[in-house]
């Protein structure tokens, strides 16, 4: 499959995607409003970093407790209920004088039922697409994810400005709440893909099991730690810049948009094999140049350029589904993304840490050095030629 009609003609992919593309564009709007809004209560880049990447935190209890349940929930209901949930949630953050205890609380529980949500979506798109589909697929997700933040940081930012973040935050909800309607009218029901009850001892086994393997364990560690430590620097557009921060997360999606292109539609699987490495080292290394505090052009277009080497993570997912079972590809899959959106909420907070005692552009050059090396310690491995 290798053609994007081929990828629509596909009855249930649509519903998906167009489901996904809600949650985005939800997520976007409603992130940078809350991130704005937490910033000019409290004056810091911590908490503000935090306020938009907190949910990512709460992840690692999701993937220790929950992930089982991404193979053993019917996907559809799943699917529904998890952005009901967010459409609740995002709704009373919206509530005007909410304590900040009890935005950080919301942020929490939105965070553990997140932790569900890429293992069973990812695994229903391994099901719903053939094998030979997968990557392509999957790009085309990040592709519209990229062109999504880009329209939704956009139009968060007008919207913040214009209206108020609370208002913002609404809009937010509303967007989440179309995102659980659609699921229930496009997709069929299917059984699990695997069988008995999620459970907490389940979910241990299963990531042991998933864990234990060397050059498994090598893949998922280049998905969740270069990754995350770069949106970490991300964590710290609105410091960085207050009033231009929608257009540096506008830029980062247009990097992500031109590299899922390139590598899912253009790059010949011989080619892609080898670009692992090259693409975690540039989703680094423009950001070394923050050290310097480059003015907003300049800054937008490291940005940019960095954004393409997010491309590596499909490349990586390619080869843990050709490491995994077909009965584990929800978990393993869910297993990534909770891993991922966890180093990312522990990147966020050590970004706004440092940015409090140096400054932004200071703290964004040390997480991007730190990806650079941490690149270069798994391209080293002994299970490198198996995963990198």
């Amino acid at each position: 499959m290798r053609s994007y009609q081929h990828l629509f003609r596909t009855r249930e992919f649509t519903p998906l995607f167009v489901s996904s593309a809600l949650q985005v564009a939800a997520s976007t709007v409603s992130g940078l409003a809350l991130g704005t809004l937490v910033y000019e209560a409290t004056d810091s880049p911590l908490l503000s970093a935090l306020s938009m990447f907190g949910p990512s935190l709460a992840q690692v209890v999701g993937a220790t407790t929950l992930l089982s349940g991404a193979d053993r929930l019917p996907p559809r209901a799943t699917l529904a209920g998890i952005a009901a949930a967010f459409a609740a949630g995002t709704a009373l953050l919206a509530v005007p004088g909410l304590p900040l205890g009890a935005v950080f609380a919301v942020i929490l529980v939105q965070g553990l039922i997140a932790s569900l949500g890429g293992g069973v979506r990812w695994g229903l798109l391994s099901e719903i697409l053939p094998k030979d589909g997968y990557l392509l697929g999957r790009s085309v997700f990040n592709m519209m994810h990229g062109g999504m933040q880009i329209t939704g940081y956009a139009t968060g930012g007008v919207l913040v400005a214009v209206l108020s973040p609370a208002s913002t935050l609404l809009l937010g909800a509303v967007l989440y709440a179309a995102a659980a309607l659609v699921p229930l009218l496009g997709l069929s029901r299917r059984a699990p893909r695997a069988s008995g009850r999620p459970s907490v001892s389940r979910t241990w086994r299963t990531n042991a099991e998933l864990w234990s393997y060397a050059p498994r364990r090598t893949v998922y560690l280049g998905l969740w730690v270069p990754n995350g430590l770069v949106v970490g620097c991300e964590s710290l557009f609105v410091s960085y810049a207050p009033d231009r921060a929608g257009l540096l997360f506008a830029c980062a999606a247009a990097g992500m948009l031109a590299g899922d292109v390139t590598v899912g539609r253009f790059l010949p699987p011989a080619v892609r094999r080898r670009l692992i490495t090259p693409l975690l080292l540039l989703l680094a290394a423009p950001y070394l140049l923050f050290a310097l505090r480059p003015p907003l052009a300049v800054a937008a277009v490291c940005v940019a350029l960095a954004s393409v080497g997010f491309a590596a993570s499909l490349l990586q997912q390619e080869r843990l589904l050709s490491l995994t079972s077909p009965h584990l590809t929800g978990h393993a899959l869910g297993l990534h993304s909770s891993g991922m959106l966890t180093l990312q909420g522990v990147s966020a907070v050590l970004a706004g840490a440092l940015a409090q005692v140096t400054s932004p552009a200071v703290a964004m050059a040390v997480l991007a050095g730190a990806s650079v090396a941490v690149t270069l310690a798994l391209a080293a491995a002994p299970s490198r030629r198996l995963s990198m």
